[in-house]
């Protein structure tokens, strides 16, 4: 239903499906380009790392391409630098726009050469030796599929029950695999996005028409949705309020109503409903600030 509105919508109001990245072809016969984006939590990093380099694929067929925040850290070269004899590690410290997630994904993307990029969090764990394997021969086996979804699973239920919660297909970058060319064709991600910028690029991902595979057999661990503060709503309620001039005003205005759907949830009992309202509430301060023209939020 929501993407039939928004095909809908946009053919009655159109605008530009681009973002601001400049996504080059594949080479140096790349398979898979990995991308993960960083700052600090070295601890979880060496997870993913760990779960890459364990992997039943070709090494010389990937490559895992670490994006470090603020101009990088010793830490941060060092640890790219211990796992790059695992594997083919290119370590890109962030050169600008620090704290924009926008940014640094397509810092990332622009840099890589494979014909499939999966984006994964630094909190992210794979749960297969042959995830990188499956993945190849599931792209290969639905060359319809734009963009494959692993079935995802919340890291946090082995240790206390209530944090058992997790959307298992949610399409963002926590672990979303997508072939080049329709990176290429919507221009990667919104620069100016401090969070959740991989929500605003599935909202270009559909209205263009691509499709979106569930993978029920490539499995991987990540935390579920935890909102301490309002502080990161607010910011990236600040950032989709950056799209009033990018997006047609009805697509807009939908788009605010739907990632702020949630506040009166906080209302209700239970940890996920509470956690998944204070972000709506969040979200809705931060397009309040946008319309009393307060600066710009930039949230880590």
């Amino acid at each position: 239903m929501r993407k039939t509105i928004l095909q809908a919508l946009y053919r009655l109001f159109p605008f530009d499906l681009k973002g601001d990245g400049v996504v080059p072809s594949a080479a140096d016969g790349i398979r898979i380009s990995c991308v993960i984006n960083f700052y600090g939590r070295l601890d979880l990093l060496q997870g993913i790392l760990c779960s890459l380099a364990d992997q039943q694929y070709p090494k010389d067929r990937f490559e895992v391409l670490l994006v470090e925040d603020r101009g990088g850290t010793d830490a941060g070269r060092q640890m790219a630098s211990d796992f790059s004899t695992m594997l083919q590690v290119v370590y890109l410290p962030l050169d600008a726009q620090f704290g924009k997630m926008g940014y640094s994904r397509n810092f990332g993307l622009t840099r890589s050469r494979g014909e499939i990029i999966l984006f994964l969090d630094d909190d992210t764990i794979l749960l297969q030796h042959d995830f990188l394997l499956a993945l190849d021969s599931f792209c290969a086996e639905n060359p319809v599929a734009d963009a494959v979804v692993p079935h995802g699973h919340a890291a946090y239920a082995c240790i206390e029950d209530r944090y058992d919660f997790h959307d298992p297909y949610f399409m963002t970058s926590r672990c979303t695999a997508y072939r080049r060319q329709v990176l290429q064709k919507l221009g990667g991600f919104m620069d100016h996005f401090v969070g959740q910028e991989d929500v605003e690029f599935v909202t270009r991902f559909t209205i263009a028409g691509n499709t979106a595979i569930n993978c029920a057999d490539l499995n991987y661990f990540h935390p579920p949705l935890l909102v301490p503060n309002t502080r990161k709503p607010r910011a990236v309620g600040f950032s989709f309020f950056g799209l009033k001039n990018r997006y047609s005003w009805p697509v807009w205005i939908l788009l605010m109503l739907n990632c702020a759907r949630h506040a009166p949830l906080f209302l209700l009992p239970g940890r996920r409903l509470k956690e998944q309202g204070r972000f709506g509430i969040g979200f809705l301060l931060g397009v309040l600030e946008g319309f009393k023209g307060s600066k710009e939020q930039v949230y880590g």
